[in-house]
């Protein structure tokens, strides 16, 4: 793990207490509340330094029961959440979120690297999934990436609405539906749809789908493109209707009905 110039050098001011904003930064950075759930007090306490660095408001969970008290007391912008937790896993925490009908961003920061792990949190309702060890530099951009659509999608003018086919999108309330059923997609798998139903009958690449549903110096594997094409397929295709994402072999993706 890497914390990089992201943690402020030893002669900075100490951190301020747990749950306190940030002494500097813009008001907008202020305002944002960022929950870090994990369970090894040093990845936690390097986490919290460095996000409070970024000027943005921390809260801390060392288990499962303790984030979901959190997230009910403060109902933060941003969830940071570990797998691998006492009491509540991290994919049981997102369940019962998304259950009550919160839809912060949640990355996922974890040890579990296997593909099909990633396929769970993800499924599960997380927005993104970083493993362990990793950059704090990555980090932050992904948070920042999140924040930001997360952020759009509040201030969104009302009324934005597309449709492809039987698929009816209403940009300014979140909501997707095919058929009249209704589609929950976390924060990453509605920008996916949004930018393929925009340009519905391009063919996009990995690349271009990359640079704008990920909106940062992504510097993973592509093939992250094919796990959220196949959940956003699965999702579409369980509320009925016919193959509408379409894969162009050696090239990409287009939303053709």
């Amino acid at each position: 793990m890497t914390v990089e110039d992201r943690v402020p050098p030893e002669n900075s001011p100490a951190p301020a207490p747990r749950g306190t904003p940030a002494p500097s930064g813009t008001s907008a950075a202020k305002s944002t509340k960022i929950l870090i759930v994990e369970d090894d007090s040093a990845i936690l306490n390097m986490l919290e330094i460095a996000l409070r660095h970024e000027g943005w408001h921390i809260y801390t969970a060392r288990s499962g029961s303790a984030a979901l008290a959190q997230v009910t007391a403060h109902n933060p912008d941003l969830i940071v959440l570990d797998i691998m937790l006492p009491e509540i896993s991290g994919i049981g925490i997102v369940a019962q979120l998304r259950e009550t009908g919160h839809t912060q961003p949640v990355l996922f920061l974890t040890a579990l690297d296997e593909v099909t792990d990633k396929i769970k949190g993800l499924t599960a309702g997380g927005d993104d999934y970083v493993t362990k060890p990793f950059s704090v530099a990555e980090l932050i951009a992904r948070i920042r990436a999140l924040l930001r659509r997360s952020q759009a999608h509040s201030t969104a003018a009302p009324e934005q609405r597309l449709q492809v086919a039987d698929i009816v999108m209403h940009e300014d309330t979140y909501e997707v539906t095919r058929n009249g059923v209704n589609i929950e997609l976390t924060t990453t798998e509605f920008e996916l749809l949004r930018y393929l139903m925009r340009n519905t009958g391009r063919v996009l690449s990995r690349e271009q789908i990359i640079d704008r549903v990920w909106s940062y110096d992504y510097q993973g594997k592509t093939s992250v493109v094919e796990l959220y094409i196949s959940y956003l397929r699965r999702k579409l295709e369980v509320a009925g209707g016919d193959k509408i994402i379409h894969t162009v072999r050696g090239v990409g993706y287009t939303l053709r009905p």
